[in-house]
């Protein structure tokens, strides 16, 4: 799939981080957990891979691990520069971990962002076809759907090396879920690389490059 594409048409989105001049964005090796077989991979930038792997295998908790919020083992490294070498939030801001249905902490989607990300919030939203009155909106008001696309705006504007996308669009219909692609796209166009968690077969074609099977470890 062809990741080589024209800048963002969206005046002061942010762009992603430089990338290594080899290409590589992430690498991890021997990533597992007491559920998690260990698993190697690496990824390019722009890079697009599905998690693939029985129910009950770890999709969910090998998203977790690499962004080191649950406890495993083995290494990482972003853009060279290795997982244990980086304090926690420095790694969790670029190799960024976004729920199914992701948690809030203020009652409004806008209030999330500083004042100088709302105007850019608001542009990354439209692409979404979600008007500013719903980022302004109680976020008890928004349905599912909305608050999945309010959390990619969220991730977005958090500008991270890698995104690590938990069933992103489980709740939208096939409209909201071509505009989600077309933006992921973008994205990944920018140097951004993603490793995506999706039951939606037609979805893991449209944005994979390729796949990373997992397995449930098994009982010693």
């Amino acid at each position: 799939m062809d990741h080589t594409a024209s800048p963002l048409p969206l005046s002061g989105i942010p762009q992603p981080v430089s990338v290594d001049r080899s290409g590589l964005r992430l690498r991890a090796h021997a990533i597992g957990s007491a559920v998690v077989a260990p698993t190697d991979f690496s990824l390019q930038a722009g890079q697009c891979l599905v998690v693939e792997g029985p129910s009950g295998a770890g999709k969910t908790r090998l998203l977790r691990l690499l962004a080191d919020l649950d406890e495993g083992q083995g290494e990482a490294w972003l853009d060279g520069r290795a997982r244990s070498a980086m304090p926690a939030p420095q790694w969790r801001r670029q190799v960024l971990y976004q729920a199914a249905e992701p948690a809030w902490w203020e009652a409004t989607v806008m209030a999330h962002f500083p004042a100088d990300q709302q105007e850019k919030a608001v542009t990354l939203a439209q692409r979404l076809a979600l008007g500013e009155d719903r980022l302004h909106a109680d976020l008890v008001q928004l349905s599912t759907g909305e608050r999945q696309r309010a959390a990619l705006v969220r991730s977005l504007l958090a500008q991270p090396a890698v995104l690590l996308l938990d069933e992103p669009t489980s709740a939208l219909d096939a409209a909201n879920v071509e505009r989600v692609e077309a933006l992921l796209h973008d994205f990944l166009g920018q140097g951004m690389a993603l490793l995506l968690v999706t039951h939606a077969q037609e979805q893991a074609r449209r944005l994979g490059n390729g796949t990373l099977r997992i397995v449930r470890r098994s009982a010693p």
